[in-house]
């Protein structure tokens, strides 16, 4: 059966008088007269060689082959009214959509976290994944609708790469309470004596805290290299270790520990975080909602967590 050659009203008409029960009150429901449903129904049984219901009293009663089609035809109904409704709009209360958002594990905490909070209340049938993130191949999964989204610092990209600056946050230093040589701010002297535990998705390189420290002919002892901060603020929290990162991402992720935060105790550069998404994807009302509830989740500012 080709289904190009079928007109698909017909299965709306074959619902109706399933659900029905008869002729009359499916084309009650439908606002249709009846001999127009029961021409539907005729061309219907045609196409599919069944007489699809049987008179039984007052009702028509389904055949087997009719019992048969009912649960296909009610899923791809269902199928064609969600996506018309997502053509219109988005309704998070009722979308069934998966997303996946690009981000350098570090990010996590401070957005992906939150996200997932706020879309388990708000939108019970989306699903979403924090996806690994190369720089190198980020126009092309944006393109692809592999990332629906991505996060990242600035990055030079091509023209049909959209972004859309989110944050921009002070440097702090993130140190144990009781801390010997840590008591509600730190020296710089203080602090270039202090071993340093640093998160970063490179196995080496310096910082932008090394940077700006190399223009003042100063250097750090970085000990440890981690890529989840929530592993640098569990050392921190358990030892004499340190660490300077973005304050946006550190009070959040310090909602689980009772580390200090300080300011840095020398003229440090701001972290900037940016959403990106592709041209292909900038009027879709689904990725349009993503966006917006990126945006709402960042500024919430600090996320109150358990």
């Amino acid at each position: 059966m080709n289904i190009s050659r079928t007109d698909l009203n017909l299965f709306v008409v074959f619902e109706a008088i399933y659900s029905q029960g008869g002729v009359t009150r499916a084309a009650e429901t439908l606002h249709l007269t009846q001999p127009t449903i029961s021409h539907a129904l005729g061309r219907l049984r045609d196409r599919v060689g069944d007489p699809l219901f049987v008179r039984h009293g007052q009702r028509l009663v389904p055949t087997p082959l009719a019992q048969k089609m009912i649960g296909p035809t009610r899923e791809a109904l269902k199928l064609f009214e969600r996506t018309l409704g997502e053509l219109d709009g988005f309704d998070p209360e009722t979308a069934e959509m998966h997303f996946s958002i690009g981000m350098r594990s570090l990010m996590e905490n401070s957005f992906f976290l939150p996200l997932v909070m706020l879309l388990n209340t708000t939108a019970p049938k989306v699903t979403v994944a924090s996806a690994p993130l190369d720089r190198r191949r980020i126009e092309a999964e944006l393109s692809s609708g592999e990332l629906n989204a991505a996060i990242d610092v600035f990055l030079p990209l091509g023209a049909d790469i959209h972004r859309e600056h989110l944050l921009s946050s002070p440097s702090v230093v993130v140190a144990r309470r009781g801390h010997p040589l840590v008591d509600g701010g730190v020296t710089l002297r203080d602090y270039l004596a202090l071993d340093h535990i640093i998160v970063t998705s490179r196995a080496k390189g310096a910082g932008p805290e090394d940077i700006a420290l190399s223009r003042d002919s100063e250097t750090r002892r970085v000990v440890a290299r981690c890529q989840q901060i929530n592993t640098a603020m569990r050392a921190v929290a358990s030892s004499d270790l340190v660490l300077t990162m973005a304050e946006s991402f550190a009070r959040r992720a310090n909602v689980w520990f009772d580390n200090q935060i300080v300011p840095v105790p020398f003229e440090s550069p701001r972290i900037d975080a940016y959403l990106y998404w592709h041209s292909n994807a900038d009027a879709d009302p689904a990725n349009r909602w993503l966006r917006s509830t990126i945006k709402s989740c960042v500024a919430e500012g600090e996320w109150a967590g358990p």
